[in-house]
């Protein structure tokens, strides 16, 4: 995808692994042929930014040789599988994962874009927030359950059975001739076929929004914004296998601690943590203002649970829903708006001069009660 700093070169790790080989190969090659900035997604895909015409092709050839490449365009668009990162050695998640990413790549059909699965079935279910429109989980007594996204119920599945009936469902998605998402599509009436409503979906997901820290199956670390070097994830690469998050952190397997690491979030209440902002002016060509540093520096303004999310346009790609707090980037500053989307018609104009000066005023007239 073109960027104001040059093509965005997505890269989907198997199962959202990346083992110490192919994280150090992802970081060298994010150097050699990007611009050595390298992006978290929301779908734990991993993004290389800066790349050029002439580099693209050398690119594409040694992430092949990393085995990060599918073999077409298509395939790879129709893998859109979000993994559980809380998966433990022997319970079975990888295994689901890759079953259902070979079953994609045989099958001839096409998804809508966006389209999407998750594999939640690590010790306890984590993606219920993130998006996909075919969930596996796991019952309450350990059973495997496949369910559209929005039904409270879904089929009881085996290991050898999961992704024929996976595809099943999306073949019923698809055969009403709808594009868009699976909930949109059951809030309008829709119901799946008899066999997904045979078991209650698993309870109601209580886990804490993750956060850097221990973690059941290693260290969980963030980034400011989502974003590293490539120098950063060099260094990570040598302490252990990366396991990617669609909470754009990493979890470093195998480790109790780790040490301090330049621009690495390890402790959970960083303001930084608190801020979200795409890249904004001049990186995006459609952002209007720059956006991060600012993010930066109204961080430590933003209260404890809350969110600021700093937009470089109406689009609001790094977070489409409400927040506490959302500055959407206009020609002549900013757009602040309290508890809403960056679409929300009520808000207050200002510059980004003076949100510099005066941050507190980020938090003036805002509903605390809503935080």
């Amino acid at each position: 995808m073109a960027s104001g700093d040059g093509m965005l070169v997505r890269v989907r790790p198997p199962a959202g692994r990346l083992t110490q080989a192919q994280a150090a190969g992802v970081a060298r090659l994010a150097g050699r042929y990007g611009n050595g900035l390298i992006d978290l997604s929301t779908r734990a895909n991993i993004q290389l930014r800066g790349v050029q015409d002439h580099t693209y092709e050398p690119l594409m050839a040694e992430l092949s040789e990393l085995g990060l490449i599918d073999p077409t365009p298509e395939a790879e668009a129709k893998r859109n599988i979000v993994t559980t990162p809380y998966w433990l050695e022997g319970d079975g998640t990888l295994e689901l994962a890759h079953n259902l990413a070979r079953a994609l790549q045989c099958w001839e059909g096409t998804m809508p874009s966006k389209f999407g699965f998750a594999i939640d079935t690590g010790p306890a279910p984590v993606l219920r927030s993130i998006s996909a429109d075919i969930r596996i989980e796991r019952t309450s007594n350990g059973q495997l359950l496949c369910r559209a996204d929005g039904a409270s119920h879904g089929a009881l599945v085996t290991p050898e059975t999961m992704a024929s009936t996976a595809l099943d469902l999306a073949r019923w998605f698809l055969a009403g001739g709808r594009q868009g998402r699976m909930a949109a599509r059951l809030s309008e009436g829709a119901v799946p076929p008899s066999v997904f409503s045979m078991q209650s979906a698993v309870a109601a997901d209580a886990l804490p929004p993750p956060r850097p820290g221990r973690t059941v199956a290693s260290m969980m670390v963030g980034f400011a914004f989502g974003q590293m070097q490539a120098h950063t994830l060099a260094v990570l690469a040598g302490i252990g296998p990366l396991r990617v998050t669609p909470w754009r952190m990493l979890l470093v397997e195998g480790l109790a601690d780790i040490p301090a690491i330049e621009h690495v979030l390890t402790q959970p209440e960083d303001p930084l943590l608190r801020v979200v902002a795409c890249p904004g002016a001049p990186a995006c060509v459609q952002g209007l203002q720059p956006t991060r540093a600012l993010a930066r520096h109204l961080a430590p303004q933003v209260p404890v649970n809350a969110v600021l999310h700093v937009s470089g346009c109406a689009k609001s790609c790094a977070h489409p829903g409400a927040t506490p707090l959302t500055l959407v980037a206009q020609a002549s500053g900013f757009d602040l708006i309290h508890n809403g989307p960056a679409t929300a018609a009520n808000n207050r104009h200002v510059t980004a001069e003076h949100l510099m000066a005066t941050p507190e005023i980020l938090l003036e007239g805002l509903d605390a009660s809503l935080l």
